[in-house]
Formats: structure tokens, C-alpha cells, sequence
């Protein structure tokens, strides 16, 4: 008879530039919600998110940074023991993606060595044109072993392809790691929310 496969929780960090979206996609993939007027996160929010990869139950632990310039110090406190990190930037905005640049010289200094990225080319519904280049952010991905997804939290595309890759790729790693599919050990100072998805804000070093 064989055994239910454990759970794992993965920890997911969102990195970008203030008002990129980074927010609404969070909550457009948790609760399928989307809102014109959405508030700037105040330091951090954490959500977390349940889904099934190739049987195995999985818990994104997701943590939303804020992305104005006064918080950019916090944040080491939420990607140095992340899993993962997406990286977002408004699509219509060059600077914001410098801006994903500027993050992943961090994460590859401060981070795991082994921390999967992958990138939101967001705000997608913006673009009148069908056609748009991606050229040089598909290349800079690949150049940092990234992947590169186009999104729209307002039109709720290719939200769930970024997040489902992220947790597949997780697992595989974790799978071919020493831990093997081992239950995930809760981090010191990380929250475990086992109840529905919840977005609360958390106010560090008052």
C-alpha cells in the first residue's frame, strides 16, 4: 500500500520596483481577485498558496515585498532562506526592469546558491500592440537561468503558468537534493498558515 506523498512548503519572495503589480498578481492568483485602486504593500504581505505538482501537495509561501526604495533594506530578511524568487516589471516600463537587474545582483550575492527565479513581464493588457519585444529580457533570463513569463493581473494570464513553474521546479530540485521529498522544516521566524489563504501585513522592527 503506498503512503500519501508528504507535504512540502516551498518559500516564494516577490522582488520589483513600487506599483509594477507585484501585489495584484499575488492576489489574482491566491483569491482571483483583481482591483484597479490596489494599495501599496507596507513593508511585506504573506499569503500562501496550496496546489498539487505530479501528486505531491505543495505550499507556496509567499512572501510580497514592498518595492519603495525606504524598504529595500528589509529586504534580505525575506529572500536569504527563500526557495524561489519571481522577479516583476511593468512590460511599458525599461526602468522597472533594470530596476529586476539591480535584485538578482543581490539575490546571487545574499541569496541560496541554489534560489530558482523566474520573471513577470507584467501590465501585458497595456500593450496596444500584439506584438512587443521581449527579446532582451527572454536572453537576460536565460543568461541567469531564469524563465521569462508574460503576465496580466487584470486579465488573470499567465498567472498560474509563473507560479506552477516555480513550484515544479522546486520540487524537482528538492527531489534530486540530499532532503530528498522530506517534510519541509519550519524556518525560525516563518508563519504556517493552515487555514484558507489569507493576505495579512507584517510590520517589522516597530
Amino acid at each position: 500500500m503506498n503512503s500519501k506523498p508528504q507535504a512540502l512548503t516551498f518559500k516564494l519572495v516577490l522582488l520589483g520596483d513600487g506599483r509594477v503589480g507585484k501585489t495584484s498578481l499575488v492576489l489574482r492568483y491566491v483569491n482571483n481577485v483583481f482591483s484597479e485602486k490596489q494599495e501599496a504593500t507596507v513593508q511585506a504581505s504573506y499569503l500562501t498558496k496550496r496546489l498539487v505538482v505530479e501528486g505531491v501537495p505543495i505550499t507556496l509561501a509567499i512572501w510580497d515585498t514592498a518595492g519603495q526604495e525606504r524598504f529595500h533594506a528589509l529586504g534580505p530578511i525575506y529572500y536569504r532562506d527563500a526557495d524561489a524568487a519571481l522577479l516583476v516589471y511593468d512590460i511599458m516600463d525599461t526602468d522597472s526592469f533594470i530596476r529586476v537587474r539591480n535584485w538578482v545582483k543581490e539575490l546571487q550575492q545574499m541569496a541560496s546558491k541554489n534560489i530558482i527565479m523566474a520573471i513577470a513581464a507584467n501590465k501585458s493588457d497595456l500593450v496596444r500592440a500584439k506584438k512587443f519585444d521581449l527579446q532582451e529580457a527572454e536572453s537576460y533570463a536565460t543568461l541567469i537561468g531564469a524563465k521569462l513569463f508574460v503576465t496580466s493581473a487584470k486579465l488573470g494570464t499567465g498567472i498560474n503558468e509563473v507560479f506552477l513553474d516555480i513550484a515544479t521546479r522546486a520540487l524537482q530540485k528538492r527531489k534530486s537534493s540530499s532532503e530528498g521529498l522530506l517534510p519541509t522544516p519550519q524556518r525560525k521566524g516563518m508563519l504556517i498558515i493552515d487555514d484558507e489563504p489569507e493576505r495579512e501585513e507584517l510590520k517589522c522592527c516597530s
